[in-house]
């Protein structure tokens, strides 16, 4: 049996914080030692309780979703957190990964969704749902002035060789490790090796800031399947 998972569910809404709560506490490798109704309560109850995931909504009072996780992503002793919102976003996307976020899904993804991606972001990886990555490019976009030139490339990109760059272009799609194997024609491992060699070479902290980088640097695979 593994280690339970501690888990603190952050939300606004009573309702959404018993049906999470019912469903992880209904998993055996997974307890929830406590819930918030704002972003504030949440970072006091993450330092109280030390959970090892925080489900975080990002509109909440007193302080917002990206604050907190801000706050808990500071240092190396915090929680991973997984941030959960609604289609109705702008900016959130963006801002929630620059503040720290370990993972990003949307409120509408599937129990055995949610639950893979909670082991996932335990385990130290990261997950940004592939439905996320249109969404991604319209907040990058939005950031960047009308008629403005493309940024200059970041010079680390030349410690990449030919198939890391690719590898990185599918990651940034939204594609995970094993459908990048498959269009790769390698295996699953080969395709974790690549990206911890990607990872290492462009100084990043995990697969979201992979995501983050590639697409300020314009390095997105969007070729259809």
């Amino acid at each position: 049996m593994p280690p339970t998972l501690r888990l603190l569910v952050a939300d606004d809404q009573a309702v959404v914080r018993m049906g999470f709560t019912a469903m992880l506490d209904s998993q055996p490798d997974m307890t929830v030692v406590g819930t918030a109704e704002d972003g504030q309560q949440a970072v006091r109850m993450a330092r109280d309780f030390k959970p090892d995931v925080v489900l975080m909504d990002i509109r909440m009072p007193v302080l917002d979703g990206i604050e907190a996780t801000r706050q808990l992503s500071q240092g190396q002793a915090g929680p991973k957190v997984l941030v959960l919102t609604t289609f109705d976003l702008d900016d959130y996307v963006y801002d929630a990964l620059r503040a720290g976020a370990s993972g990003f899904l949307l409120k509408d993804a599937q129990p055995a969704e949610l639950i893979a991606a909670i082991r996932t972001i335990a385990r130290g990886d990261a997950v940004i749902a592939p439905r996320i990555t249109r969404l991604l490019l319209d907040a990058f976009a939005g950031h960047m002035p009308n008629g403005s030139p493309a940024p200059t490339p970041s010079p680390l990109i030349d410690r990449l060789t030919p198939r890391e760059l690719h590898v990185l272009g599918e990651v940034a799609a939204g594609r995970s490790n094993q459908e990048i194997a498959t269009r790769l024609v390698l295996s699953e491992a080969t395709v974790k090796t690549h990206l911890g060699r990607i990872l290492t070479k462009l100084e990043l902290r995990d697969r979201i800031q992979a995501v983050v980088f590639a697409h300020q640097n314009r390095l997105v695979d969007e070729r259809p399947d």
